[in-house]
């Protein structure tokens, strides 16, 4: 499968282009900007055309890997879909319900593939986590992920600064306990210091959840606690986000067996809508102070 790497950030150099750039079974074709200079220098890491015309790279790929902030994201995954190319998307696919339901509409009108790049849930402990979760009766879970994003890679990073904790990390979140608890049905929320939210969810059979998220709390602090809880116990999660290349690839061969057979992937666009409708819910609860339904 050739591919387009569009986004020349961090992430697009470190994890899309380095994992499709050593990918036995896929070829990095290409790199697309908004900065013609930047996409230029990207390529040259990699011996590929760097460009900032987005449909003459479309007419050479069959995919693209989208490595760029979600309100920028979103309209241009809509325009690859349409010209018929299979998407390997970001999280969270968008910034709001409306531009991901046209992200799902494209893809569904072009007949091709998606995956939303939910990193940890391309890591084999998370496979065998979600296989014991669905043997089990359970009747809630949790999720923490504290963080200090200041002297990170991510630190100037417009979008994050207006989004917070909630819109960042909130989608890795969503991705292990909605698999887990079922959809999300309702969503409370109240703001902490800093960036900080606490979520408490409501899952389809009554089951509940809590999800505390930050990027501002001392570096001392750091940390992720991920478990569900049931008549068999707990089943603690130690989520793998540090081999992000790793778990790139599999989601790389996971999109191209899904193109080859026409099969839907549990964590396609539709999951990431499904995903933008409950972050869509815990902003308005945070404004306005109460439970607040997931759109359908």
């Amino acid at each position: 499968m050739r591919f387009a790497v569009l986004g020349t950030g961090h992430w697009a150099r470190t994890v899309h282009a380095t994992s499709l750039a050593g990918h036995p079974d896929a070829e990095l074709i290409g790199v697309w900007g908004r900065d013609l200079a930047r996409a230029k220098g990207l390529g040259a890491e990699f011996d590929v055309p760097g460009t900032d015309d987005l449909d003459a790279l479309l007419a050479d790929v069959d995919a693209v890997s989208i490595a760029l902030p979600p309100h920028v994201q979103a309209p241009l995954a809509e325009r690859a879909a349409t010209a018929g190319k299979h998407l390997l998307m970001e999280k969270p696919i968008a910034l709001s319900t409306e531009a991901a339901d046209r992200v799902v509409a494209a893809t569904g009108a072009a007949g091709v593939a998606s995956v939303v790049f939910f990193t940890a849930r391309f890591r084999t402990a998370t496979s065998t986590w979600l296989e014991q979760a669905g043997r089990t009766t359970l009747a809630g879970g949790a999720m923490t992920w504290l963080s200090a994003r200041a002297g990170s890679p991510f630190e100037n990073s417009p979008w994050r600064d207006e989004q917070g904790a909630l819109w960042d990390i909130g989608p890795h979140a969503l991705s292990l306990l909605v698999p887990a608890l079922g959809p999300v049905e309702t969503v409370q929320a109240g703001a902490g210091q800093g960036d900080t939210v606490h979520l408490v969810l409501t899952h389809l059979g009554s089951r509940t959840s809590t999800v505390t998220l930050s990027h501002t709390v001392a570096p001392l602090a750091t940390g992720i606690e991920t478990w569900v809880h049931g008549d068999a116990g707990r089943l603690v999660l130690l989520p793998d986000f540090e081999n992000p290349v790793e778990a790139h690839r599999v989601a790389v061969d996971e999109l191209a067996a899904a193109a080859l057979t026409g099969g839907a992937h549990p964590c396609d666009v539709s999951f990431g809508r499904d995903v933008v409708r409950v972050l869509a819910a815990a902003q308005r609860a945070l404004g306005s102070g109460g439970r607040e339904p997931v759109a359908s």
